[in-house]
């Protein structure tokens, strides 16, 4: 069995530059313009991702395996799931500025706990339902003030819908994640990759007869350089985790919420709230309290079968 050389160093490398590029993806989309369709942009992010994804699969002589599925039904309803989540995403980031966008998107790792309880009847232990609570409560504190303009109209009332939609995104987000699950016990990564960026350019591109825009030369290359960054990003997420656990990187997600505010602050002139710090710092102290033990039960599992193990 081929075995995959550990170097967490360079996983924590390949995962910090995937927060950048996925960065880079989401200033790419915001700078296109708030008034192009949600459909339209889905369609630029999958359709353009697919030509780093397809180029680095043929690198790696991987192309024509990827192509292959069991299972062409999980990969349809994990794409539906996905483009719908990623509409909704991607409305938010449009009406919201950059840093609260992200904030309220760290609400998926946490909908992803409530739901691998509900549906793959995962064990949920109190550390991981109170950290969960917690961070719901951080998520609250950042979109409240948004919400609460509902009264008002105009600009803020579109905000107060963002922050809905990226909520609602991240909902969607752990359903997805669920059927992912489900795929790779039988499918391989890079089949749910390609399939899913083709999944989501077709359904997307269904979303043309409902008023796509004509799109100014910027605004065009915008959204195709966010296509490209945004397949980029997937091959360099992938790559990490064959160098280094997830407990080792996933708490490198959380870079994403710095990087995203100097962003902002120099690019888009946003400059962040106090409730969002706030909420924000709720957020990811709970998102890190539930990687923190899911590392020390998989310490405590390999202990435990390492004692059960008869030794030669």
């Amino acid at each position: 069995m081929h075995s995959v050389l550990r170097n967490p160093m360079r996983g924590i490398t390949l995962k910090v530059s995937s927060v950048v590029v996925f960065l880079a993806m989401q200033t790419f989309i915001k700078l296109a313009g708030s008034d192009i369709p949600p459909g339209q942009v889905t369609f630029c992010r999958s359709f353009f991702a697919l030509f780093p994804i397809m180029a680095y699969l043929a690198y790696n002589r991987q192309l024509r395996a990827a192509f292959y599925t069991a299972n062409p039904i999980g990969h349809l309803k994990r794409g539906t799931i996905g483009i719908l989540s990623m509409a909704f995403g991607f409305y938010g980031l449009l009406h919201l500025p950059l840093p609260e966008a992200i904030a309220l998107g760290y609400a998926l790792p946490l909908v992803a706990v409530i739901f691998a309880a509900v549906f793959l009847g995962e064990a949920v232990r109190i550390y991981r339902w109170s950290a969960v609570l917690v961070g719901i409560v951080g998520v609250a504190i950042v979109s409240w003030p948004k919400l609460t303009l509902f009264r008002d109209g105009g600009m803020e009332a579109e905000q107060a819908v963002g922050a809905l939609c990226v909520l609602f995104s991240a909902v969607l987000g752990g359903v997805a994640m669920i059927q992912v699950r489900r795929l790779v016990e039988e499918e391989k990564t890079a089949t749910i990759v390609l399939y899913f960026s083709i999944t989501a350019s077709v359904f997307s591109l269904a979303s043309l007869p409902f008023g796509w825009l004509i799109l100014a030369w910027p605004a065009a290359l915008y959204l195709i350089a966010a296509g490209f960054c945004g397949g980029v990003a997937q091959i360099l997420l992938t790559e990490s985790y064959r160098h280094a656990d997830v407990s080792t990187i996933a708490p490198f997600e959380y870079t994403s919420i710095l990087l995203g505010g100097i962003v902002a602050y120099f690019v888009f002139g946003d400059v962040p709230s106090v409730t969002m710090l706030i909420g924000t710092v709720i957020v990811i102290a709970a998102g890190i309290f539930i990687i923190y033990r899911e590392h020390q039960l998989g310490i405590e599992q390999r202990e435990a079968r390492k004692a059960t193990t008869p030794q030669a």
